[in-house]
């Protein structure tokens, strides 16, 4: 490996540890109480190494949502070839509980930090293409479960429906990451409580069973 490559390689595996390093920040302590100084802190490098990298601390902010919302959008393509919307939606589901099990800091920067608007122009995920942005990809399966006559006939809106669904399986991911060594009560894995809820939700929606 030659100088340029190797500068390269080590250009982007500090960018990594910098991106890691704010995620965990702003999911520990929320967005507005983490400093660009705090973030050099945590990885032992001084905060001209960060701005370096990153003009400020929205920039930062910025390609962390975009990174973490581009891979939960990668792990719903994995699904995409599924014909029947009603599977594709029940697998969503199950994908939307692994990525927040297997990334509890990237699910709690994600749905849990209150955090400031970013503008989506500036965001590289293109709005509404269901490659891209996962709330697409959701609305879209839902739009088609509605067009074929899949669900019952108030359900005719597939933002609504979209949103429902988001909520109920977001609301068992967060309470689990939310109360992870709480042993106050005796929880089921949350894997089993959301895939429950899951099939729970789509009994619901349908014109019949499927």
């Amino acid at each position: 490996m030659g100088t340029t490559e190797r500068r390269e390689r080590e250009r982007q595996e500090l960018r990594t540890r910098i991106l890691d390093a704010a995620r965990e920040l702003f999911a520990e302590q929320g967005y507005d109480a983490v400093t660009m100084r705090g973030i050099a802190e945590r990885i032992e490098y001084s905060p001209t190494a960060i701005y370096f990298h990153f003009r400020d601390k929205e920039a930062l902010l910025r390609e962390l949502c975009d990174k973490d919302f581009a891979a939960l959008a990668q792990d719903f393509q994995k699904i995409a070839k599924t014909a029947d919307p009603i599977e594709r939606l029940r697998m969503i589901g199950r994908a939307y509980v692994a990525f927040a099990i297997e990334h509890p800091s990237h699910y709690r920067l994600m749905f849990m930090t209150p955090k400031p608007a970013l503008r989506a122009a500036d965001s590289h995920i293109t709005r509404g293409n269901p490659e891209q942005d996962a709330y697409a990809f959701l609305r879209a399966t839902v739009a088609e479960a509605i067009a074929e006559g899949s669900l019952r006939s108030e359900f005719v809106d597939a933002d609504l429906v979209s949103q429902m669904v988001w909520a109920g399986v977001h609301g068992v991911v967060s309470l689990q990451i939310a109360k992870r060594g709480d042993d106050w009560v005796e929880w089921r894995a949350p894997q089993t409580t959301a895939h429950a809820l899951i099939e729970t939700m789509i009994r619901g929606l349908l014109r019949e069973e499927k």
